[in-house]
């Protein structure tokens, strides 16, 4: 994706503002890690009440086009580009990307200007060993308080996710696969767990944009089904265990030896040659 210019790909999803992947129906708290930015944001903006609400969205575009490896790891999102794309000020753009760099998917360097994030190998295995520690028992919580409409909440969900891969929308794919995890973490209905996962799942997509070396999301979907299976019953050790396979498989697919950094601009790209 880096060789896809910002304009190119931001002017794509500008036309839907999406909302932050979050799982249908959880609500976070005031002031929790998804309300990050509000003061922040207000204290930038001055005068202008819809500011916050404007650099919320631009931040929940560019989420989302991270999620969907749209904007690579490395990328350089230039401050004026991303203003003009939007149709907004530079001081909403900073907001947006403050905002983004609490989140963990854009470093701000100084000097330099914005760039999504590029995780270490250390921190691609801490966020999935993280995940392989929280996302079972709450698999199992959540296969004790499924009930029908969960089940098709999350049936529907998978429907999505197939078609998705079966129209090569990867991206697409990928970002409802996050979904679907914080789905059953809805359904658990432990708000805090809920809300550590979705940080870990949100800086998953980076770890999966560097390291992933299994370019087929077909198992992954299997996967799903699966855990689908096991929460239809009410299992929750069988639940438990699914997922817990599930996510080491994942880690398993990543090549976590040390990768060089990815080029963030045409001069970093050609330079030494």
């Amino acid at each position: 994706m880096i060789g896809h210019g910002l304009y190119t790909i931001l002017s794509a999803i500008r036309s839907g503002l999406p909302n932050l992947v979050r799982p249908t129906g959880f609500r976070q708290k005031k002031g929790s890690h998804g309300e990050f930015g509000v003061n922040e944001v207000r204290t930038i903006a001055g005068k202008d009440s819809r500011a916050p609400s404007r650099a919320r969205d631009v931040a929940d575009s560019l989420t989302r086009a991270i999620h969907e490896h749209r904007l690579g790891p490395g990328m350089k999102l230039n401050e004026d580009e991303v203003g003009e794309i939007f149709g907004v000020s530079r001081t909403i753009v900073r907001a947006a990307l403050q905002q983004l760099a609490h989140d963990q998917l854009v470093a701000i360097e100084p000097h330099r200007g914005a760039f999504v994030a590029q995780p270490s190998v250390r921190e691609a295995r801490e966020v999935f060993e993280a995940r392989a520690l929280l996302e079972p028992r709450t698999a199992h919580s959540a296969a004790l308080r499924a009930d029908p409409e969960d089940i098709a909440q999350l049936r529907r969900h998978i429907e999505q996710e197939h078609a998705a891969l079966a129209d090569g929308r990867d991206g697409q794919a990928l970002r409802l696969s996050g979904q679907f995890h914080l789905e059953i973490a809805r359904i658990a209905d432990q708000a805090t767990i809920a809300e550590f996962i979705g940080q870990l799942i949100s800086r998953s997509s980076l770890v999966i944009a560097l390291y992933w070396r299994r370019r087929n999301a077909l198992c992954e979907s299997h996967a799903h089904d699966a855990l689908i299976g096991a929460l239809a019953d009410g299992d929750g050790p069988r639940a438990e265990e699914l997922m817990k396979g599930h996510l080491l498989d994942l880690l398993s697919s990543l090549d976590l030896r040390e990768a060089p950094a990815q080029p963030r601009s045409l001069k970093e790209a050609l330079e030494g040659e």
